[in-house]
């Protein structure tokens, strides 16, 4: 049996992960990251919860302080982000750089062979030996979206063994059968390490300031006034404040002007959309090819084609117009149930309107 290393959240989901590898026998020892203050967002229980599972289940448990590593590639990311009037998904860049770079390496010098999680994702291994990220069982629970950027490398050092449990019922009655103590716990918050999921206090409580700004329409007259481009996302309708004939939508947020961009409903369809610092699980063979991609964790795939520009950047075009494409969230490339790679969208292609 092998020696894992699990990653343990002090959650329902990284200790059934536990106990069901614990269960088949291997030898197991958990890892739990501090990631930032103990008084933000309950840090200390987390930590605390685990310990508690771990001794319930006879492995030995560590601490990783990644504090700084996760401020600095994580959370100073997601705030400069947002200044430059850029929607983030800091889950992304926090398993890309910490959870499978410094934990992995964590895991490796604590002498394990594996790293496990409790994503809801699934690998499968070719003969060849060349892995695939595939959705989860659970569809509703599916992360592999957050998993894009593994490697080869990195995919055959982890395990995900939730990714074939079907629901989430299942994984709570595991704990239930298993005695943990977390067998009730609540789910997470979207973002760990903003408290009560307010990006806005949070954003102006580490200094985003909330100048005052125009509203704009696309045909450039000016509707009103906005308290910071920070408050506002892509293709949201309410608490614009401004009257119009028609409901009106956030199309563009252009920090440098300090302007946010409004229209009607038909401005926020877009053609398709530019997106860099590509990452490919299974590299395209052709610089052109059909396939389906998600804008959002939570977008349904959409079939599209792709083009590789000879700049590294690619060039996604729509089979039928999709809503609110944002700059600094993620495209992510679908071939039926399994992960081909994907990149961080620049901006969109716009449609043309009569």
């Amino acid at each position: 049996m092998s020696r894992i290393a699990v990653a343990m959240s002090g959650g329902v989901d990284s200790s059934v992960t536990a106990a069901l590898l614990k269960q088949q026998g291997h030898e197991l020892i958990g890892i739990t990251m501090h990631l930032f203050e103990p008084q933000s967002c309950g840090a200390d229980s987390a930590v605390d919860d685990a310990a508690r599972v771990a001794q319930q289940l006879g492995i030995e448990h560590h601490v990783a302080d990644f504090e700084l590593p996760f401020k600095e590639q994580v959370i100073d990311d997601f705030i400069s982000q947002y200044r430059q009037g850029q929607t983030p998904n800091p889950c992304v860049c926090c398993n890309r750089s910490i959870k499978f770079g410094l934990l992995l390496d964590r895991a490796r010098a604590l002498g394990a062979d594996l790293l496990a999680t409790g994503h809801y994702a699934q690998k499968t291994v070719d003969p060849d030996g060349t892995y695939h990220l595939r959705v989860a069982a659970n569809r509703a629970k599916d992360q592999s979206y957050f998993l894009y950027t593994l490697t080869q490398q990195q995919l055959a050092r982890v395990l995900f063994p939730l990714g074939a449990i079907e629901s989430k019922d299942e994984v709570r009655r595991l704990a239930e059968q298993f005695g943990l103590d977390v067998a009730h716990k609540g789910d997470s918050q979207e973002v760990c390490f903003i408290p009560g999921d307010d990006y806005v206090a949070f954003l102006e409580g580490h200094g985003v300031k909330a100048h005052r700004g125009e509203i704009v329409h696309v045909d450039g007259t000016v509707l009103g006034r906005h308290q910071g481009t920070h408050r506002y996302t892509i293709g949201q309708r309410k608490g614009l404040g401004i009257g119009w004939s028609e409901p009106l939508y956030v199309i563009a947020i252009d920090a440098a002007s300090n302007r946010v961009v409004v229209g009607e409903q038909p401005h926020v369809l877009t053609a398709g959309l530019l997106a860099e610092a590509m990452s490919w699980i299974i590299p395209p063979q052709a610089t052109t090819f059909a396939t389906s991609c998600k804008i959002r964790y939570r977008h349904q795939p959409v079939p599209c084609q792709v083009t590789l520009e000879a700049d590294g950047r690619c060039k996604v075009l729509f089979d039928h117009q999709q809503k609110s494409v944002t700059p600094g969230q993620f495209v992510v490339f679908y071939q039926d149930d399994q992960v081909l790679g994907g990149g961080r969208i620049v901006a969109p292609v716009v449609a043309s309107h009569p």
